[in-house]
Protein backbone atom coordinates (compact mmCIF):
# COMPACT_ATOMS: atom_id res chain seq x y z
CA UNK A 1 0.00 0.00 0.00
CA UNK A 2 2.37 2.67 -1.27
CA UNK A 3 -0.18 4.72 -2.95
CA UNK A 4 -1.75 7.87 -1.32
CA UNK A 5 -5.01 8.80 -0.29
CA UNK A 6 -6.52 10.80 -3.28
CA UNK A 7 -7.19 14.22 -2.03
CA UNK A 8 -11.26 14.48 -1.50
CA UNK A 9 -12.11 10.50 -0.55
CA UNK A 10 -12.97 10.43 3.21
CA UNK A 11 -9.97 8.21 4.63
CA UNK A 12 -12.94 4.93 5.32
CA UNK A 13 -13.76 4.86 2.02
CA UNK A 14 -10.14 4.47 0.85
CA UNK A 15 -9.37 1.69 3.24
CA UNK A 16 -12.18 0.25 2.53
CA UNK A 17 -11.09 0.13 -1.47
CA UNK A 18 -7.79 -0.81 -0.70
CA UNK A 19 -9.22 -3.92 1.05
CA UNK A 20 -11.54 -4.91 -1.98
CA UNK A 21 -8.59 -4.74 -4.40
CA UNK A 22 -6.44 -6.72 -1.91
CA UNK A 23 -9.18 -9.64 -1.61
CA UNK A 24 -9.64 -9.30 -5.79
CA UNK A 25 -5.66 -10.09 -5.53
CA UNK A 26 -6.13 -13.18 -3.39
CA UNK A 27 -4.06 -11.42 -0.48
CA UNK A 28 -5.81 -12.93 1.85
CA UNK A 29 -6.17 -16.54 0.89
CA UNK A 30 -4.41 -19.12 2.58
CA UNK A 31 -3.23 -17.01 5.54
CA UNK A 32 -2.32 -18.69 8.76
CA UNK A 33 -5.42 -18.87 11.65
CA UNK A 34 -7.80 -18.51 8.80
CA UNK A 35 -11.45 -18.98 10.29
CA UNK A 36 -9.94 -19.80 14.05
CA UNK A 37 -10.83 -17.20 16.86
CA UNK A 38 -8.20 -15.37 18.18
CA UNK A 39 -6.67 -16.75 21.13
CA UNK A 40 -7.03 -14.54 24.35
CA UNK A 41 -10.27 -12.68 23.71
CA UNK A 42 -12.35 -14.58 25.58
CA UNK A 43 -11.61 -13.36 28.70
CA UNK A 44 -11.67 -9.98 29.91
CA UNK A 45 -7.92 -8.56 30.41
CA UNK A 46 -7.56 -5.75 33.00
CA UNK A 47 -4.69 -3.16 32.88
CA UNK A 48 -3.36 -5.43 35.80
CA UNK A 49 -3.32 -8.67 34.12
CA UNK A 50 -1.52 -6.89 31.34
CA UNK A 51 1.32 -5.28 32.64
CA UNK A 52 1.52 -8.83 35.11
CA UNK A 53 1.92 -10.64 31.51
CA UNK A 54 3.90 -8.08 30.25
CA UNK A 55 6.47 -8.22 33.49
CA UNK A 56 6.78 -12.05 33.12
CA UNK A 57 7.64 -11.94 29.11
CA UNK A 58 10.54 -9.01 29.98
CA UNK A 59 12.07 -11.43 32.94
CA UNK A 60 10.85 -8.97 35.86
CA UNK A 61 10.18 -10.25 39.19
CA UNK A 62 6.81 -9.31 39.61
CA UNK A 63 7.16 -8.31 43.25
CA UNK A 64 9.69 -5.63 42.17
CA UNK A 65 6.27 -3.98 41.26
CA UNK A 66 4.83 -3.71 44.35
CA UNK A 67 4.75 -0.20 46.20
CA UNK A 68 7.44 0.52 48.53
CA UNK A 69 5.27 -0.34 51.32
CA UNK A 70 4.13 -3.30 50.42
CA UNK A 71 7.49 -4.24 49.15
CA UNK A 72 8.66 -3.59 52.62
CA UNK A 73 5.92 -5.81 54.09
CA UNK A 74 6.45 -8.28 51.80
CA UNK A 75 10.32 -8.45 52.61
CA UNK A 76 9.25 -8.91 56.62
CA UNK A 77 7.34 -11.83 55.74
CA UNK A 78 10.52 -13.29 53.73
CA UNK A 79 12.80 -12.34 56.36
CA UNK A 80 12.73 -15.93 58.44
CA UNK A 81 13.71 -17.84 55.40
CA UNK A 82 16.54 -15.06 53.97
CA UNK A 83 17.60 -15.94 58.06
CA UNK A 84 17.65 -19.39 57.63
CA UNK A 85 20.69 -19.25 55.14
CA UNK A 86 22.68 -17.19 57.18
CA UNK A 87 25.58 -18.43 59.25
CA UNK A 88 25.96 -16.32 62.37
CA UNK A 89 23.72 -14.84 65.45
CA UNK A 90 25.52 -11.43 64.75
CA UNK A 91 24.03 -12.22 60.89
CA UNK A 92 20.32 -12.85 61.52
CA UNK A 93 20.34 -9.40 64.08
CA UNK A 94 21.80 -7.50 61.29
CA UNK A 95 19.61 -8.67 58.76
CA UNK A 96 16.66 -7.84 60.81
CA UNK A 97 17.95 -4.23 61.90
CA UNK A 98 19.26 -3.15 58.30
CA UNK A 99 15.42 -4.10 57.73
CA UNK A 100 14.22 -1.71 60.63
CA UNK A 101 16.12 1.05 59.57
CA UNK A 102 14.87 1.39 56.22
CA UNK A 103 10.99 0.79 57.70
CA UNK A 104 11.90 3.62 59.72
CA UNK A 105 13.37 5.63 56.98
CA UNK A 106 9.79 4.75 55.06
CA UNK A 107 8.02 6.05 58.43
CA UNK A 108 9.78 9.30 57.84
CA UNK A 109 9.02 9.95 53.91
CA UNK A 110 5.75 11.84 52.79
CA UNK A 111 3.80 9.19 51.12
CA UNK A 112 1.36 9.57 48.40
CA UNK A 113 -1.50 9.23 49.64
CA UNK A 114 -3.01 8.57 53.47
CA UNK A 115 -4.42 4.71 52.63
CA UNK A 116 -1.07 3.80 51.53
CA UNK A 117 0.12 0.77 53.54
CA UNK A 118 2.36 1.21 56.26
CA UNK A 119 4.93 -1.85 56.96
CA UNK A 120 5.50 -2.82 60.33
CA UNK A 121 8.99 -3.38 62.42
CA UNK A 122 10.79 -7.26 62.19
CA UNK A 123 11.09 -8.58 65.99
CA UNK A 124 14.68 -8.75 66.45
CA UNK A 125 14.55 -11.03 68.64
CA UNK A 126 11.93 -13.34 67.69
CA UNK A 127 13.64 -13.66 64.28
CA UNK A 128 17.13 -14.45 66.20
CA UNK A 129 15.05 -17.13 68.27
CA UNK A 130 13.64 -18.77 65.26
CA UNK A 131 16.76 -19.24 63.15
CA UNK A 132 18.13 -20.94 66.46
CA UNK A 133 15.37 -23.07 66.96
CA UNK A 134 15.21 -23.91 63.22
CA UNK A 135 18.96 -24.26 63.12
CA UNK A 136 20.23 -27.98 62.62
CA UNK A 137 21.39 -28.85 66.07
CA UNK A 138 25.40 -28.86 65.63
CA UNK A 139 27.13 -32.10 66.29
CA UNK A 140 30.14 -31.76 69.08
CA UNK A 141 33.42 -31.91 67.38
CA UNK A 142 34.91 -35.42 67.84
CA UNK A 143 37.54 -34.96 70.44
CA UNK A 144 41.09 -35.66 69.21
CA UNK A 145 42.34 -39.28 69.35
CA UNK A 146 44.45 -40.00 72.45
CA UNK A 147 47.90 -40.65 71.92
CA UNK A 148 48.98 -44.79 71.79
CA UNK A 149 49.49 -46.25 75.08
CA UNK A 150 53.36 -46.72 75.29
CA UNK A 151 54.22 -49.81 77.02
CA UNK A 152 57.56 -50.69 78.49
CA UNK A 153 59.88 -52.88 76.68
CA UNK A 154 59.67 -55.69 80.04
CA UNK A 155 55.96 -55.58 79.83
CA UNK A 156 55.92 -56.51 76.52
CA UNK A 157 57.65 -59.62 76.80
CA UNK A 158 55.20 -61.15 79.71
Amino acid sequence: MTERKPPGVSFETWVDTQIARARERGDFDGLEGAGKPIAGLERDITAYDWAVAKARREGIETAEMLPPGLALRRERDVLPQRAARLGTEEAVRALAEDFNARVEAFWRTPQPSRWSPVPGLADVEALVEGWRRDRPAEEPAPAPPSPPVRRRWWRRRG
